[in-house]
C-alpha cells in the first residue's frame, strides 16, 4: 500500500520557513504542531502496518488531524 504523507513541510511547502520559525517562538503552535506530527505517525503506521483498529477509531484519528491542521494553517496565514 503506498501511504501518503501529510507531515505539514508535505501539506504547506510554502510556508517551510514560518512553520519552523513559529515552531521557535509560538509555544501554542509547537504544542500544536507536535499533536499534529504525533497523531500524523500514528495514522501513517496504522495505515501502512495494517495495525488492527477499528475503522472508527482511525476516522476519529483523521478527523482530529484535519481539525489540528486547520488551526495551525489558521495561524500560518495569519
Amino acid at each position: 500500500m503506498n501511504i501518503e504523507h501529510h507531515d505539514l513541510a508535505h501539506e504547506f511547502p510554502e510556508h517551510r520557513e514560518k512553520i519552523h520559525h513559529l515552531k521557535l517562538e509560538n509555544a501554542h503552535f509547537a504544542k500544536l504542531f507536535d499533536a499534529y506530527h504525533h497523531l500524523t505517525k500514528d495514522v501513517e503506521r496504522i495505515e501502512g502496518e495494517d495495525v488492527p483498529v477499528s475503522d472508527v477509531a482511525l476516522e476519529n484519528q483523521k478527523k482530529e488531524r484535519i481539525q489540528l491542521k486547520d488551526q495551525l494553517y489558521a495561524m500560518l496565514v495569519a
